[in-house]
C-alpha cells in the first residue's frame, strides 16, 4: 500500500500541516489536540533530528490508538537528553531500559497489557542505532521472530552520539568518528562493515518495515500511522541527522537529510511481509558529494587533495540503492541535468 498523495496550496509558506486541507488530511501537528508527547525542556541540542522525528512518529502513534499507547526507549541520547533525574519531557507513559533491551521490555509491556485484555493499548519501543543495530540486536531479532506485537522505531543518526560520536553499526563508509578517525589510505569508517537493519528486518518477514527521513515529516506521519494499522511486529527506521556528530550547522538537518535521499544514499520504502510494496521516488537526483561535503565527517574527502576515488566508492553505494529499490523516477532528471 502506497501512501496517499497530498496537494499542498500554500506555496511558499511554512504553515505546518496546511491548515486548508480537511483535517483528516492535515498534519498531525497542524492539530491543536495534538498530544506533544516529547514536549519542551528537553536538552537536545540545537537542530536535533532525533528530537524531531521522535514527536512526530510518537505523536502520530498516539492520534493513530487514541492516545493508547506505551512507550519502551532504550538508553541513547532520546532518553538521556529527555530525562535529566528528577525531570521530564514526555507526555506519555513512558519508561526507560538498559541500552539494549528495549525490544525485550517493550515485548513483556504488550505480553503484560494482553494478559490484563488491554489489547487496544498499543506498545512502542525506540531507541538510536546503537542501541538497535549493535547492542539491542539480538532482543530485536529474537522481538521479530516471536512477531511481538510491538513497534520498534530506530533514530538512526549513524554513531554512538551520546558517548562521544564512536562508531556504530550504522556508521557511513568513510565517515569520520573518534573511532574511525581520518587517517590512513582508507581514511574514517571501513567500508564493508556495518548492517542494514531494515534489509534484516525484512528478512523476518515480519507484517511492516518501513524507512523515513525528517526531510518528509508527513511520510514520516504516515508510516508511524500505517504501522499501527498491522498487529505482530513491525520496524520502522528514520535517517535523523545530528548536527554534533555529522558537523553540520543547526539548520542543515533537514537539507542534510533531503539530500541523503535524493542522492539515494538512504533509500525511502515500505515491505509488508518481506516484500518491499512502495518507494518513494527521487525526481532530481543528485551526486553523493552534493550530500558528502556539507558534512565534516567528510572533509577529509575534499580540499586540497580530494579523495575523488573513496567519493566514486560511496557514489556506487547510492547507484545500487538506486537500482536495488527502483528509486529513479521516469521524469528524473540527471544528475548533471
Amino acid at each position: 500500500m502506497t501512501q496517499q498523495r497530498v496537494r499542498f496550496y500554500q506555496i511558499g509558506s511554512y504553515a505546518a500541516g496546511n491548515r486548508l486541507l480537511d483535517p483528516d488530511q492535515g498534519s498531525v501537528q497542524a492539530d491543536a489536540q495534538r498530544t506533544n508527547s516529547l514536549n519542551s525542556g528537553h536538552r537536545a541540542c540545537q537542530g536535533c533530528g532525533e528530537a524531531l522525528g521522535a514527536r512526530y512518529a510518537l505523536d502520530a502513534v498516539m492520534r493513530a490508538t487514541g492516545n493508547q499507547m506505551v512507550a519502551v526507549n532504550a538508553t541513547g541520547c532520546l532518553e538521556v537528553f529527555s530525562t535529566p533525574y528528577p525531570e521530564t519531557a514526555w507526555q506519555v507513559p513512558w519508561l526507560h531500559s538498559l541500552f539494549g533491551n528495549a525490544p525485550a521490555v517493550a515485548t513483556g509491556v504488550a505480553a503484560a497489557l494482553k494478559a490484563k485484555g488491554r489489547t487496544g493499548v498499543r506498545v512502542v519501543g525506540q531507541g538510536g542505532d546503537g542501541g538497535t543495530v549493535d547492542i539491542g540486536l539480538a532482543c530485536l531479532s529474537g522481538m521479530f521472530e516471536r512477531n511481538d506485537d510491538v513497534l520498534y522505531i530506530c533514530y538512526d543518526n549513524g554513531g554512538y552520539m551520546n558517548t562521544g560520536v564512536q562508531r556504530s553499526g550504522a556508521t557511513p563508509h568513510a565517515a569520520a568518528t573518534t573511532t574511525t578517525p581520518a587517517v590512513g589510505p582508507e581514511p574514517g569508517n571501513n567500508f564493508g562493515q556495518g548492517k542494514s537493519l531494515p534489509l534484516i528486518a525484512m528478512a523476518h518477514r515480519i507484517p511492516y518495515v518501513a524507512t523515513a527521513t525528517v526531510a518528509d515529516l508527513r511520510d514520516l506521519e504516515y508510516k508511524a500511522k500505517r504501522a499501527m494499522e498491522f498487529r505482530g511486529a513491525r520496524y520502522l527506521h528514520v535517517l535523523v541527522p545530528c548536527p554534533l556528530g555529522w558537523r553540520t550547522a543547526s539548520n542543515q538537518t533537514i537539507q542534510i537529510a533531503r539530500l541523503a535521499t535524493e542522492t539515494g544514499i538512504f533509500p525511502v520504502f515500505e515491505a509488508e511481509d518481506g516484500e518491499v510494496v512502495g518507494v518513494s521516488k527521487i525526481r532530481r537526483r543528485r551526486p553523493v558529494s552534493d550530500y558528502l561535503e556539507p558534512q565534516g565527517r567528510y572533509a577529509h574527502l575534499f580540499g586540497a587533495a580530494p579523495r575523488e576515488d573513496v567519493i566514486a566508492r560511496i557514489q556506487a553505494e547510492a547507484d545500487r540503492n538506486v537500482r536495488s529499490f527502483g528509486l529513479v523516477d521516469p521524469r528524473c532528471r540527471s544528475m548533471e541535468g
